[in-house]
């Protein structure tokens, strides 16, 4: 079930999605639009742990607070955050993937906050981002580098109709599980 409306007194578009029956659930989970201004301090508490373990994502593990701010919210990046409860447990940017004959294809990036996995936010929003990529007239979406140990992404991925169209043998250096294969997935949005 889904439910689509606008935020009172904002301009900012809110989208409810329950992702797990609301029986099981005490709170819906809400996907909205998030902003530098608003939402840099809970954002970044999101953003670090994830950046310090050095894991999943290809950003250096030192990487300062306005540096990973700088990223995450880039021009060519449109961004959510997922909220529970009025607290931020994950957000996402959207974008297109490459400039000119490639831009009919999205690119996204996921962050679950550690204290929040298993709680139904990174469905929520890849759920929300396929949406929002076809709102956009995006024709397909692709993820250019998943690290290949991060395997509750790629069974998420795989759950929503992404499928595996390449393999970069050793292109991540894992800190633990030292280097390892990143893959490229991909799925039509038509």
């Amino acid at each position: 079930m889904r439910q689509i409306g606008k935020a009172c007194g904002s301009a900012a578009r809110m989208r409810q999605i329950d992702v797990i029956p609301l029986a099981l659930r005490k709170w819906p989970m809400q996907i909205r639009l998030a902003s530098l201004q608003a939402d840099a301090d809970p954002i970044w508490a999101i953003l670090e742990p994830t950046i310090r373990t050095g894991e999943t994502y290809t950003l250096p593990r030192d990487m300062a607070r306005k540096e990973a701010l700088k990223y995450w919210f880039a021009p060519h990046h449109e961004i959510f955050a997922a909220e529970e409860s009025a607290q931020i447990v994950g957000t996402y940017f959207l974008q297109a993937n490459q400039q000119g004959g490639g831009s009919h294809v999205a690119n996204c990036g996921y962050i679950t906050a550690p204290w929040a996995t298993g709680r139904g936010a990174a469905r929520a929003m890849c759920a929300h981002s396929l949406d929002r990529a076809r709102e956009r007239g995006f024709k397909a979406m692709q993820f250019n580098f998943v690290v290949s140990t991060n395997e509750r992404a790629i069974a998420l991925w795989k759950s929503f109709g992404f499928e595996i169209v390449g393999r970069l043998p050793g292109a991540f250096q894992h800190p633990a599980e030292g280097f390892v294969d990143a893959l490229v997935m991909y799925r039509s949005l038509l």
